[in-house]
């Protein structure tokens, strides 16, 4: 991921070796990570049972929020692919009956949003 491209907002791709040495503590008994992303200081990922969003927070970053979304709570989402000069795509996420998203992130252009479009429709449309 790139430093410009995180200072927008991006989000890169992360490993799961990565994210399990980080965040396997937060993992419930049988729960693998599918996906995952970085953004500066917060990441999120998709695994088998839910979404985990992990929000550094204060200057130092010692403070982390850990927020949770079952997948039976996504009530819709979508995504919108890079374009020409729109290098960033985007992922939307409605919980529950909300009227806007609940959620949102942006991928940098080296994230296929097809495979997260891909893993949230397996486990949302069951």
């Amino acid at each position: 991921m790139g430093f410009f491209s995180a200072i927008l907002g991006n989000a890169g791709a992360v490993s799961q070796e990565t994210l399990l040495k980080d965040y396997g503590k937060l993992l419930a008994q049988g729960e693998e990570i599918e996906l995952g992303f970085k953004l500066i200081r917060d990441t999120f990922m998709f695994t088998s049972k839910r979404l985990i969003l992990i929000e550094r927070q204060g200057l130092t970053g010692n403070k982390t929020e850990y927020l949770s979304v079952s997948y039976k709570s996504i009530s819709r989402f979508s995504v919108e692919t890079a374009g020409t000069f729109d290098l960033d795509a985007e992922l939307k996420i409605w919980v529950s009956s909300e009227l806007e998203p609940s959620i949102r992130k942006k991928f940098n252009k080296s994230v296929d949003v097809y495979e997260v479009q891909k893993v949230l429709a397996l486990h949302v449309l069951r």
